[in-house]
């Protein structure tokens, strides 16, 4: 039975609820789906939660790579969040990721000829399209380099405001404000068309209506952010997937840019499974269990040393992403793991002990933290499930969703004002 007749075979039994939300993690290892819904104290309550292993080639380098495969595990994950929540949720928010995502913050200056004019929505989405068109031509220009296809399209994925000045005072929203000089950073990232259809396609065949696709490393940091955001908050997310490694560099509140590459929790997992001569499950398996005493010690002092070579590799992934953030002078001293592969705890000693920042603009030496779901403000877990740090991109999805909602009418008026420019 395909997804499609399965899903409204279970809506004649399950009511389908127009206020709960769906967010949809795609990874290459896993697919979790999470149902929430808003409580009146406006904070998301999770009612329901599912998570469906992938097959083996249903993705590449965080991308889809097998549509009909996609679906039918994402299916099953959706069954499972649908069964607990007793409800369907139909808008949804998916993640993408992979190294042809291309995001990072732009700094614009825009001088107004008549500084006694207050700042109109009008003004205010001219400079908006400015920074997204000139942004659009920069990703294209990239990806088209590194597939070597001079025709690709890109679309715009995620857009949000860093700051704000106006002749050098911080404000919120430039709205109604009068002044000479603009100066805006926009957060604007990018991906392949072909990755976007092929999610969209996935949304079709489940019967979804597709809120919003959000860049995943972006996603997380709405979560840690909470729903009004804090100008307090800076740091480095890295969300370890099965297939890759994707940062995020927070600066007060503000999302500098994010970067991707490929190498994740199963690069570690085929490095064991070549030094020891066995199949992927059980490398996978050892891998898992390197904390296990029963583990025979010549298995764990192979399956550590493969940990340690992979490791390094790993490490000149993080280096290299984090050298391209070079417009920022100081690098937050604070790195937030989440994840599947973040719970490797041989990757988190190394992250806190190793000299792996020292050629790096840090200060001094990060604290490595791996994030707790409890740590996530403004949503509380009301599933059977255990969410963990490998939830915490999905949590961040729903965090979008109602970012994106509330950019609506009938949302906050100042976000609204701002979010529906963006969304333009």
């Amino acid at each position: 039975m395909s997804a499609l007749l399965s899903r409204k075979s279970k809506e004649e039994k399950t009511n389908t609820d127009k206020d709960a939300i769906l967010a949809l993690d795609i990874g290459t290892e896993f697919v979790k789906a999470l149902i929430a819904k808003k409580q009146k104290d406006g904070t998301l309550k999770v009612i329901g939660a599912g998570r469906a292993r992938q097959d083996p080639g249903n993705m590449y380098a965080g991308a889809i790579a097998d549509i009909p495969g996609v679906i039918d595990i994402c299916e099953r994950a959706l069954s499972r969040a649908e069964n607990e929540a007793g409800l369907t949720a139909k808008t949804v928010v998916v993640g993408i990721a992979g190294e042809l995502v291309k995001g990072e913050t732009s700094t614009v200056r825009y001088h107004r000829e008549n500084g006694n004019k207050p700042i109109s929505e009008q003004e205010m989405s001219l400079i908006i399209k400015k920074v997204q068109d000139s942004a659009s031509e920069k990703a294209r220009k990239e990806v088209a380099l590194e597939t070597n296809n001079p025709n690709v399209e890109v679309r715009l994925i995620n857009s949000a405001i860093v700051s704000l000045n106006i002749d050098g005072y911080k404000i919120s929203n430039p709205i109604g404000f009068k002044g000479s000089e603009v100066t805006t950073q926009f957060y604007t990232a990018f991906a392949p068309l072909v990755h976007i259809a092929a999610i969209e396609k996935v949304c079709v065949e489940l019967d979804l209506e597709l809120l919003a696709v959000a860049v995943e490393p972006f996603a997380v940091c709405r979560a840690c952010l909470g729903d009004g955001g804090s100008d307090d908050f800076s740091g480095i997310v890295m969300d370890i997937g099965g297939g890759t490694t994707d940062l995020a560099v927070v600066n007060e509140g503000g999302v500098d840019g994010t970067k991707m590459f490929n190498i994740g929790g199963r690069s570690f997992t085929h490095q064991i499974a070549e030094s020891l001569g066995v199949d992927f499950e059980t490398a996978e398996n050892y891998k898992l269990n390197l904390e296990n005493p029963k583990l025979k010690t010549v298995i764990k002092n192979k399956t550590t040393a493969a940990v340690q070579r992979n490791l390094a590799v790993w490490l000149a992934g993080v280096e290299i992403a984090l050298e391209e953030f070079d417009s920022i002078n100081i690098l937050p001293s604070r790195v937030l793991l989440c994840g599947g592969g973040a719970g490797l705890t041989e990757l988190q000693e190394t992250l806190a002990t190793s000299d792996w920042y020292k050629k790096l603009p840090f200060s001094k030496r990060p604290i490595i933290h791996l994030i707790d779901p409890e740590d996530i403000p403004d949503i509380e877990n009301g599933s059977k499930i255990n969410l963990d740090h490998s939830f915490i991109t999905a949590l961040g999805l729903l965090r979008v969703a109602t970012d994106t909602l509330e950019g609506n009418p009938g949302g906050d008026a100042i976000k609204s004002k701002l979010a529906k420019l963006l969304q333009k």
